[in-house]
């Protein structure tokens, strides 16, 4: 078990370092990404790039640059240009602000759209799965089938209008509600998940089809297992069949598209709920970072991006070998 875990940990702490890398070099080595060049402006003098260019350290070696970088995200220790650790630089359009500051002052509104989607996602999916998997070709089956491939064509901003539309207090025809803006206006913790219902349900409403339509799927092969007819042979209720031995082996594969959806999502991919419903959240940072080319906050966003899917990930790994028998830690 020790032995595994720190097996995926390490190939985790790899893979942040490749990311890394990576980023470092669309951010710093490409020419139209020169952080002098942004940080001093179109009307900026040569003399007046080379100073901030002085100042930044991007006058040393690349290979002098990259260390620095490095050390400036995963060490304590001081860069050339006086960074520490998790020093990301500051946004080049919002008042110098530290980007790590901005991120963390997001981050809150994310992780809370995201956790109530998530639940409500996966309270819809697996009974409705379950269910349509065990009566095929039922009118039941049929009809959540149907239903979910609906929800699944449509784009998450068209139903977030629609439901604003239809539902919101300050312009819904039925206003149960509360509307755009009303996270930024609430002043505590239960305020402000009541400000998110309908973004809960409007951004778990597709994923919910897609979880659903996949353990049908997973659920249906399942069922044909040897192992379920021995189950059933030795007198099991259906009930302790289904859920014991049929769920638990078909909701494997589920459990890795969670850990990628939810940190995909913690990243910045609830952008478009985000910017619909006005929730100062980290995918709406992202839409003003990209609109005024603010690549150190980019950078910054990209970088937390990638470390939520890759601890995500390692979760999802450690959880294999405890939901999956055949999964051995050896």
């Amino acid at each position: 078990m020790a032995r595994y875990i720190t097996r995926r940990v390490l190939w985790s702490i790899a893979m942040l370092g490749i990311v890394s890398a990576v980023v470092f070099a669309i951010f710093y080595v490409l020419p139209s990404a020169d952080p002098a060049t942004l940080r001093a402006g179109r009307s900026a003098t040569p003399a007046q790039i080379e100073i901030i260019r002085e100042s930044l350290c991007l006058d040393d070696p690349m290979p002098v640059q990259f260390v620095d970088y490095m050390k400036g995200i995963f060490t304590p220790l001081e860069t050339c240009s006086g960074k520490g650790p998790l020093d990301f630089g500051n946004s080049i359009f919002q008042n110098n602000e530290p980007v790590l500051d901005i991120i963390l002052d997001r981050l809150p509104a994310t992780f809370l759209l995201v956790t109530g989607a998530v639940i409500l996602w996966i309270a819809i999916a697996i009974p409705v799965g379950i269910i349509s998997a065990v009566r095929q070709r039922s009118l039941l089956d049929r009809t959540t089938m149907i239903t979910s491939l609906v929800f699944i064509s449509a784009p998450v901003f068209w139903l977030g209008l629609v439901a604003l539309y239809l539902f919101a207090q300050d312009v819904g025809l039925i206003p149960i509600f509360p509307g755009i803006g009303s996270y930024n206006t609430s002043d505590n913790l239960l305020a402000r998940a009541g400000s998110l219902l309908l973004p809960w349900f409007v951004l778990a409403a597709a994923t919910a089809a897609i979880y659903a339509r996949y353990i049908r799927s997973q659920m249906l092969d399942v069922m044909t297992e040897d192992y379920i007819r021995t189950a059933r042979a030795k007198g099991l209720s259906e009930r302790t069949v289904v859920l014991r031995h049929g769920f638990r082996s078909a909701v494997t594969p589920v459990i890795t598209l969670l850990g990628l959806d939810v940190g995909t999502l913690l990243a910045g991919n609830a952008i478009l709920t985000e910017t619909v419903f006005n929730i100062p959240g980290v995918g709406s940072e992202v839409a003003g970072a990209i609109g005024s080319s603010d690549l150190p906050l980019i950078q910054g966003i990209v970088l937390f991006g990638a470390f939520f899917i890759v601890i995500f990930n390692l979760i999802v790994d450690v959880l294999y070998a405890y939901l999956d028998p055949r999964v051995r830690y050896e």
